[in-house]
C-alpha cells in the first residue's frame, strides 16, 4: 500500500525515492513486523487468558512440560497479523509472488485456527480431524501447482537465456540445471512440499521459542535468495535462475522473520504464549510456498534443515517401532526405540539437556544450515 502511495512521489520529492527500492522496503517491513508484534501481543495474550484458551500437555510427554499446562495458545494470531499487515503495507499489491505467499500463510493459518479453536475453545480434544486438515493442505498444494502450470512465472537462466517452464525445478550445487516434471507429478510434488513444510514446523513446535527462532533464521535466509533471484545482474553473476518480480518476496520474508522475532519476545523460555497450529501451519505453508515460487524446493531442504531433521526423527521412530513390533513383539519394540522420544528435541531432553540448551543448540544448527544453503550460491 505504501509502495503504491509513496513510490510514485519519488519522481518529484527525493524524500520518497527510497520507497522504490526493495532493500528499503524490506527493512521497513521487518521493523514494522517486530513493532506490530510488540503492540498486538499483550492484548491478544490477555484475551486468550481471559477466554482460558490454555495449552493441553500430553500425558506421555516429558515430565518437565507439565508445568506449562494452561499457558495461552493460539498465539499464531500474533504471527499472522505481524506478517500480513507489514507485507500489505510495504510490498506491491499487484505482485503475484507476494499475493500467493500471503494467501498461503492465511490459508494454512486458517486451517490451524480451526484446529486450535475446536481443540481449546469448543473442547474437542482431537481438534480438527486429521483427514480434514490434510484435505485443506492438499487442496492448497494442488491449487498452487495448477496456478503455476496455467500461468508459469517468468524464469530464465540469464547467461544462457533459456526459459524454464512452470513445472520445472532447479537443483542446488548445479548451474543451468532444471528438471521438468510431468504436470501430474508436478502437482503431487508441490502438494508434498507445502504439506510437508507446514507439518514439519508443527512437529518442531514443542519447546519454548524453538520453532519461532528457527523460523526467523529460515525466513531471513530465504529473503536473501529472493533478493538475489529477483535481480538479473546478480543472478547472471552467480549462475542462478532469474525470476522477474520475485525480488518482492524479500519484503514478505522480512515480514515473516520480523514477526517471528517479535513473537519470540513472548514465546522465549518460559513462554507466555504458544503459537499453536494457527502459527505453525501458517509458517510452514509460507516457507514451503516461498521455496516453490523461487524454484528452490531442494534448497529449502537445506535452509529448513532442522525442521527436516525433526520430521525425519518422527518418521524413523514410527517406522522402526512398527517394524520391530511386527518382527519381535511389542515388548521388544518398546525397549529398543531408535530415539528416547520423538520429535528429536524431546530425545535430547530425555538425555538430560535443559530446555533452553536444546533450543539454543538447535538455533546454532539452524544457522549452520542457513550458511550451507548460502554457500550453494558459489559452489556450482
Amino acid at each position: 500500500m505504501l509502495y503504491h502511495l509513496l513510490a510514485p512521489l519519488g519522481e518529484q520529492y527525493i524524500f520518497f525515492n527510497p520507497f522504490n527500492y526493495i532493500t528499503f522496503r524490506t527493512a521497513g517491513a521487518g521493523v514494522t513486523a517486530i513493532v506490530l508484534a510488540f503492540v498486538v501481543g499483550p492484548p491478544i495474550i490477555r484475551r486468550l487468558e481471559a477466554a482460558k484458551v490454555g495449552q493441553v500437555i500430553r500425558a506421555d510427554g516429558p515430565a518437565s512440560h507439565h508445568q506449562k499446562r494452561g499457558t495461552p495458545t493460539m498465539g499464531g494470531l500474533i504471527l499472522l497479523v505481524s506478517t500480513l499487515v507489514p507485507t500489505l503495507l510495504w510490498a506491491p499489491l499487484n505482485n503475484r509472488y507476494v499475493m500467493i505467499a500471503a494467501l498461503a500463510t492465511l490459508w494454512m493459518g486458517g486451517i490451524g485456527f480451526i484446529d486450535d479453536y475446536l481443540k481449546f475453545v469448543s473442547g474437542k480434544s482431537r481438534g480438527l480431524v486429521a483427514k480434514y486438515k490434510l484435505v485443506g493442505q492438499v487442496t492448497f498444494g494442488i491449487g498452487l501447482g495448477s496456478l503455476l502450470l496455467l500461468f508459469p512465472p517468468d524464469v530464465v537462466f540469464p547467461a544462457t537465456e533459456v526459459e524454464m517452464p512452470g513445472n520445472a525445478i532447479t537443483l542446488p550445487f548445479f548451474k543451468y540445471v532444471a528438471i521438468t516434471l510431468p504436470p501430474v507429478l508436478y502437482l503431487g510434488f508441490v502438494t508434498l512440499v507445502t504439506t510437508g513444510a507446514s507439518n514439519s514446523v508443527n512437529l518442531t513446535d514443542g519447546l519454548d521459542g524453538l520453532a519461532t527462532g528457527l523460523t526467523a533464521i529460515a525466513a531471513a535466509t530465504l529473503a536473501i535468495f529472493a533478493y538475489i533471484f529477483g535481480r538479473v545482474d546478480t543472478a547472471e553473476y552467480l549462475l542462478v535462475p532469474y525470476l522477474r518480480d520475485a525480488g518482492e518476496l524479500t519484503v514478505f520474508c522480512a515480514s515473516l522473520a520480523g514477526a517471528a522475532l517479535g513473537f519470540l519476545w513472548y514465546n522465549a523460555h518460559p513462554a507466555q504464549i504458544f503459537m499453536g497450529d494457527t502459527g505453525s501451519l501458517a509458517i510452514g505453508g509460507a516457507l514451503g510456498t516461498v521455496g516453490i515460487l523461487l524454484k528452490s524446493e531442494f534448497l529449502l531442504l537445506i535452509v529448513a534443515g532442522v525442521f527436516v531433521a525433526e520430521t525425519a526423527s518422527v518418521i524413523l521412530q514410527t517406522g522402526t517401532y512398527k517394524w520391530r513390533k511386527r518382527r519381535r513383539g511389542r515388548e521388544y519394540a518398546d525397549r529398543h526405540r531408535l530415539f528416547r522420544m520423538a520429535p528429536l528435541h524431546h530425545h535430547f531432553e530425555q538425555l538430560g539437556w535443559p530446555e533452553p540448551q536444546v533450543v539454543t543448540r538447535f538455533y546454532i544448527a539452524g544457522i549452520l544450515f542457513a550458511l550451507l544453503a548460502l554457500s550453494t550460491l558459489k559452489i556450482r
